[in-house]
């Protein structure tokens, strides 16, 4: 699988951009907030109809202008696809395959699989539980369309839910009307709970081996997941808390409380690991992530590096680049140097520079 070229108009800094990708490595250079990240986020946003940094769809339009329009040219199974997607300021965004529009957004996950690697993911293991989920989330929909139904209709049953739990302050009549809230939640919260560990599970099968590579036999790596409520207990557990979530106006229990955590020879790494044990481990789960994705859909996803290089050490950063041979891979940085320096072979190399891309060779 790999990204042929992109198109944007009046996307974030660009007003129009046409670039065309080589199938193995493509370095984007330039300054900082000259728009190399931008380009990274469109081609993501192809993919899962959602910005990696968790903006708005407006603020992704061009200052002063009403729309946007993405353009991406893709190669799956030697088949290509064009998936454009149209962004409007006062509107919901559409999206099309091969100039057939799409009736949900969802119908756009499994066109173009990702990986995305960004400065942010070296913290997923001491950031908060939200960021774990959301790596969780974006993964398992871009590989299971049936988890993406049931997450969305969790979601919406959460938000009822939670509105409900307001609304019944001030109309007590109400309170019958929770229990339909909370078999929707059971429902699908079941699902995403047994698919969550399933994916841990699988992950957990290239993640051991990966990690006792990076570190030398040293170390041996092993996710857990940790669910808000068993899924089993579920319904039980929501008529449990009704009392304790009409005081707080909110649902207590779920999947949307999920954590996992980071073991490393039996130490959470969440409290206990170094920033370089911490960091290590976040590389093993992208290269793992890598591999899962490689097996699930028998191809290679798309890698997209943003800025990564400039946070890891010599060591990592060798064992990053010796494990994206094969992988069409878009990297972005602020200089060659690094590349150089590791006599890294680069296939095609492209300056950013306020909103304009030059292709160097």
């Amino acid at each position: 699988m790999i990204v042929k070229s992109l198109e944007l108009k009046d996307y974030r800094n660009y007003d129009r951009l046409h670039v065309q990708f080589h199938e193995g490595i493509n370095i984007l250079y330039g300054e900082n907030a000259q728009g190399k990240t931008n380009l990274l986020e469109a081609i993501y946003f192809s993919g899962t109809v959602k910005s990696h940094r968790g903006s708005r769809d407006r603020e992704l339009i061009r200052f002063n202008k009403e729309e946007a329009h993405i353009r991406t040219i893709t190669d799956k199974g030697n088949v290509s696809h064009r998936i454009d997607i149209h962004l409007k300021l006062n509107k919901s965004k559409g999206a099309a395959i091969d100039g057939i529009p799409v009736k949900r957004q969802g119908d756009l996950f499994g066109m173009l699989n990702l990986v995305f690697f960004s400065p942010e993911d070296l913290y997923i293991i001491k950031n908060g539980p939200a960021h774990r989920r959301r790596f969780l989330d974006l993964e398992l929909c871009q590989l299971d369309k049936v988890y993406l139904y049931h997450l969305n209709s969790y979601n919406k049953a959460l938000m009822q839910r939670n509105n409900l739990l307001k609304q019944i302050t001030h109309d007590r009549s109400l309170l019958s009307s929770l229990s339909i809230w909370d078999e929707k939640l059971a429902e699908h919260g079941q699902i995403v709970i047994n698919t969550r560990d399933s994916f841990i599970n699988s992950i957990n099968e290239v993640l051991i081996s990966i990690h006792k590579k990076l570190t030398g036999g040293s170390e041996e790596l092993l996710l857990l997941y940790e669910p808000d409520s068993k899924a089993e207990d579920m319904l039980d557990i929501l008529t449990r808390s009704r009392d304790k979530d009409l005081i707080l106006k909110t649902t207590t229990a779920g999947p949307h409380r999920d954590d996992m955590s980071f073991m490393s020879n039996n130490i959470d790494l969440r409290k206990f690991g170094s920033q370089g044990q911490q960091r290590t481990a976040a590389l093993s789960l992208k290269l793992a992530e890598i591999e899962l994705v490689k097996a699930a859909i028998k191809e290679n996803p798309v890698l997209l590096l943003d800025d990564v290089l400039s946070e890891l050490d010599r060591n990592r950063q060798n064992l990053l680049l010796n494990s994206i041979g094969g992988l069409q891979t878009i990297i972005t940085c602020t200089g060659l140097e690094e590349f150089i320096s590791h006599r890294f072979e680069i296939d095609k190399i492209f300056h950013v520079e306020n909103g304009s891309v030059t292709c160097n060779n």
